[in-house]
């Protein structure tokens, strides 16, 4: 959702996009350009929400040039969480745009149409 513009649906241009690795209040730690952005081919902006287009929002942004900081460590991903696993989420949701919101201990309770049911709370951004 965040690559296609709120107002008129069309898609954002990779070239005005800054990744901000390790962004909190106000500042990151490394910046970088970005060279491509590619969306879930599936993916309905203008869709109702539905599970379908939840579990096809996702994007992928290839940088202009690696993030050699030290400071800057990527968080581990699971392929597929299973029912009962415990699972961290973390987010930059609509009311904390400057800080990320890490929920250490979500439980996942189902799996439904391909989007994970969770004992935490998270919002659209999560």
């Amino acid at each position: 959702h965040c690559l296609f513009d709120k107002e008129t649906g069309a898609r954002i241009d990779p070239a005005r996009i800054e990744f901000m690795a390790g962004w909190r209040n106000g500042r990151a730690a490394a910046y970088r350009s970005v060279r491509r952005a590619v969306t879930h081919p599936d993916y309905a902006p203008a869709a109702d929400v539905t599970a379908e287009r939840v579990r096809n929002d996702v994007a992928l942004l290839e940088l202009h040039h690696p993030i050699n900081n030290t400071r800057v460590t990527p968080f581990e991903t699971d392929e597929r969480p299973r029912k009962g696993q415990k699972i961290g989420v973390v987010s930059y949701a609509r009311d904390r745009s400057e800080a990320p919101s890490l929920q250490n201990i979500c439980e996942v309770l189902a799996r439904q149409d391909g989007v994970l049911v969770m004992s935490c709370d998270v919002d659209f951004g999560s």
